[in-house]
């Protein structure tokens, strides 16, 4: 199969693009704010809810072929990394509200010519379920968060009964054979965070191609996991002390894999909204992570992960660097947040160089 290189020009802003992403940085900074004032301390705009704060190791494959073998992924080893696990809401909210998920990666010991205000050598990899990101560029960033937004005042009985409508819809829809990205990002299923695979959702260059990365659960015993649904009713931080629980006696293993770019029509870069059909390109593995059996939230490590440390598209590889319309306001809008919302705490935010930074 022949892969599509990167060039530069394979990205094209919109004029008004710039204008787009002070609006999004406004709007969810606003909803930042109704947040904090409802809960006395600033959160982050997505993903608040932490399930699991856990360390491990990354071990990049040996004889990857030449478009994989790519940044990070060019030589075989092993890097330690930090793995958080979390809600998709930008509040913390009770986990009968069950939208889409997040697991974000810091890889260390990574270097290389990093972008512009990243400065320690560590790469982060921000994944969330669902191999698409349904607003699909900062203009449908922009509607669809400033929806999100008004509804952030609103009761969370209403928010609980919005995801189980979506997630409804979701079931309905796979009946018949087809789905609903927004309906899952609004309503995910309550299956167990270990079992769920998580995705960039946008491309990113990968060294001289262009790809999309997944990490999928990879053990018999996150396997085993697959029927496992949630009662909220029993439990509000169900997702969390299952979690926990997982890792009190269990590793978790995940292969990461990338969606080499092959296509530039069916796999466009500048909407997220569409899926690269694997029929295209199949996900393929260039490494394994490791998460051994540890106390996946204690008191320590979560105030540092949860207050502390920041995961941001922006602590990139250049060869990785984060492409799209959706990828390049993320860009700003994570720095502006995470600016706020240390500010507002009197925390200093930490791009964490050293897996010793983290409390055990």
């Amino acid at each position: 199969m022949t892969y599509l290189r990167y060039a530069p020009d394979i990205e094209r802003p919109t004029p008004d693009e710039q204008e787009t992403i002070d609006g999004i940085i406004k709007g969810m900074t606003q909803q930042s704010q109704t947040v904090e004032k409802r809960e006395h301390h600033a959160v982050r705009a997505s993903h608040a809810k932490s399930s699991a704060c856990v360390i491990g190791e990354m071990t990049v494959s040996e004889g990857l072929p030449p478009e994989l073998a790519q940044g990070l992924f060019a030589r075989p080893g092993t890097h330690k990394v930090a793995v958080r696990f979390a809600q998709g809401p930008g509040e913390t909210l009770g986990d009968g509200v069950s939208t889409h998920r997040g697991m974000s990666i810091k890889v260390f010991g990574v270097p290389g010519d990093k972008l512009p205000g990243h400065d320690v050598d560590t790469q982060d990899f921000v994944l969330a379920t669902g191999t698409t990101f349904p607003s699909g560029t900062a203009a449908g960033f922009l509607r669809d968060g400033t929806v999100i937004g008004k509804a952030t005042g609103l009761p969370e009985g209403v928010k609980s009964a919005v995801a189980a409508t979506a997630r409804n819809l979701n079931r309905v829809l796979h009946a018949f054979g087809t789905e609903s990205a927004m309906a899952d990002f609004l309503g995910h299923p309550y299956s167990h965070p270990l079992a769920d695979s998580y995705f960039s959702q946008a491309p990113m260059r990968f060294g001289d191609y262009v790809a999309k990365l997944g990490a999928v659960p990879a053990s018999p015993a996150q396997h085993d996991l697959a029927e496992w649904r949630l009662d909220p009713h029993q439990d509000e931080d169900g997702f969390r002390h299952a979690a926990v629980d997982y890792f009190g006696g269990n590793d978790a293993v995940y292969e990461l894999k990338a969606q080499l770019w092959a296509d530039a029509e069916r796999q466009p870069i500048e909407d997220a909204s569409v899926d690269w059909p694997v029929t295209i390109s199949p996900y393929r593995a260039v490494a394994t992570i490791r998460l051994p059996r540890q106390d996946a939230y204690s008191p320590e490590r979560v105030r540092y992960f949860d207050e502390m440390m920041t995961f941001r598209p922006a602590h990139s590889l250049a060869e990785h660097r984060p492409l799209g319309s959706v990828m390049r306001a993320r860009l700003q809008v994570y720095r502006a947040l995470s600016d706020f919302r240390h500010r507002e705490n009197g925390v200093t935010a930490e791009n964490t160089a050293l897996p010793e930074s983290i409390p055990a």
